[in-house]
């Protein structure tokens, strides 16, 4: 069964990564490495996102569709990647993203067949 991770940044996390110096910062950015290494026989694909100000939002919802700059909800937490996996079950999934060694928050969903 595929489903997709969305690793989610809070302000929080990125302002202790900010905060963090040089050597923790690559310290932590190899914890990640190793987490796709770890999984790599699960993983089918991976992205990281540029920054929500790069984002563009299409409204359809509304009559004539509405372009705006910025990403569709504002919020603390912002998706910042994505890595689908191929696991057998959500149990599995669970596991995968339990190891998760980045930012605080983990949003698992089935891939629609």
């Amino acid at each position: 069964m595929k489903y997709v991770l969305m690793f989610a940044d809070t302000e929080q996390f990125a302002a202790d990564l900010a905060a963090m110096d040089e050597s923790e910062r690559e310290r932590a950015y190899a914890r990640v490495q190793q987490w796709f290494a770890d999984h790599h026989d699960k993983i089918t694909h991976h992205s990281h996102l540029m920054p929500p100000d790069t984002a563009t939002t299409l409204r359809l919802d509304r009559g004539e569709p509405l372009v705006s700059d910025g990403p569709f909800v504002e919020g603390k937490e912002i998706v910042s990647g994505y890595a689908e996996i191929e696991v057998a079950d959500l149990d599995e999934a669970l596991r995968v993203a339990k190891s998760w060694p980045a930012c605080p928050v983990v949003e698992i969903r089935p891939i629609a067949a």
